[in-house]
């Protein structure tokens, strides 16, 4: 499946395995599948990577006046896509910690860029299909059609062996699988990227092990591809499997998408200004997006001190609930850990609007607002 992390202008993802094949797949001795659906998805048969992470700084402002409060539109409580109705509250949970599908992110779900072949992630996405039907001609099935619970899309692949498979290699069933799953992606990134460095990363994933990322050196800086790993023994049994093996990889399209076509903030993708899609055509990969934004950014950065449970996800997730899309970027600038183990982090947030010039009156109400939900909500002391 294909899912990157971002309320930022690029989307890194963090990559974690494929959950368990139902019992109603397939009963042959071995078989592939190449899924792409959001982050969380629903599906009768398989449940996958759900790697998201979103890349992501603050003077105080003064308090805003209470007829300066930002409205917002109405959101529909309930959507149907391909015969499948999703209710709001089954997707946007405020009272959830863990929650990271906020309205902005909601009202997007049906929009299946995925399946545009002129836009950047659909192209992205016919690539990688093309690279698995070149060098692995009928093993694969592909779906691309999965009901979304967020608009954020992943590629997830999944392969089965037999131990016929494996009986003349001299290997191991897991070491046979990890070495056909290295050779398999190592082609992809070569595929999407070219001739690149590559090196594996140990890590750990919660359906795989061994688990590893993929990295590439690209543009002077080690990059992370994707993430996947030998799917673990107790999945394959508790779906009739008892003998097989398997490996499973997730890489996140918005964030790939975002390096190969040089696109500097996510919002674009979700554009319809004719001066973004017509730069993008069916069957190329890479044509580097030229700006046309002339507005410039505004800059505001906040500190704070943060606690054990304090992640970038959420504070992306917080300044986006606040400012909407009018954030570009939430970056950590610095760091450090006092003599007391108390740890500092300060984040710089870009603020810009694609339609006109933002006024510092409505940021410094922005920026405002954004410090009490940050501080409210995350258990952050603001410095």
């Amino acid at each position: 499946m294909l899912i990157q992390r971002s309320c930022a202008r690029a989307l890194s993802t963090h990559h974690r395995p494929l959950a368990p094949i139902s019992s109603s797949s397939s009963s042959s001795s071995s078989s592939s599948s190449l899924l792409l659906r959001s982050a969380h998805s629903l599906s009768p048969s398989l449940s996958s990577f759900r790697f998201l992470s979103f890349p992501f700084s603050s003077s105080p402002s003064p308090s805003p006046s209470p007829s300066h409060k930002r409205s917002k539109l109405p959101l529909a409580a309930l959507l149907e896509i391909g015969g499948v109705k999703i209710a709001k509250d089954d997707v946007v949970r405020e009272s959830d910690p863990a929650n990271n599908v906020p309205d902005s992110i909601f009202s997007k779900i049906g929009l299946q860029l995925h399946r545009r072949d002129n836009h950047p992630i659909g192209i992205l996405k016919n690539t990688i299909y093309d690279y698995f039907d070149t060098n692995f001609p009928a093993k694969f099935a592909k779906f691309d059609d999965l009901c979304p619970i967020v608009s954020v899309k992943q590629m997830e692949g999944f392969r089965v062996f037999s131990p016929d498979e494996w009986a003349g290699s001299g290997m191991d069933g897991t070491s046979y699988a990890a070495m056909d799953l290295k050779k398999s992606l190592e082609g992809l990134a070569k595929h999407l990227f070219g001739a690149v460095d590559m090196r594996w990363v140990d890590t750990y994933f919660p359906f795989t092990n061994p688990s590893f990322e993929l990295e590439i050196y690209f543009q002077e800086k080690w990059m992370e591809v994707l993430g996947c790993g030998v799917t673990e023994q107790e999945i394959l049994k508790r779906n009739g499997r008892m003998d097989h093996v398997a490996w499973a990889f997730g890489l996140g399209l918005e964030r790939l998408a975002m390096v190969l076509f040089d696109i500097p903030d996510i919002r674009l993708f979700w554009s319809n200004d004719q001066r973004f899609t017509s730069q993008f055509s069916e069957g190329k990969l890479g044509v580097k997006f030229k700006s046309f934004s002339k507005y410039p950014p505004c800059y505001k950065d906040m500190s704070f001190w943060i606690s054990d449970a304090f992640t970038e996800n959420n504070l992306c997730e917080v300044v986006r609930g606040i400012a909407g899309d009018l954030v570009e970027e939430v970056k950590l600038i610095d760091n450090f850990t006092n003599k007391k183990g108390m740890t500092s982090h300060c984040y710089r947030i870009a603020y810009r609007s694609m339609e006109r010039s933002l006024t510092d009156e409505e940021i410094n109400q922005l920026q405002w607002s954004v410090r009490e939900a940050v501080q409210n909500k995350l258990n952050v002391v603001l410095r």
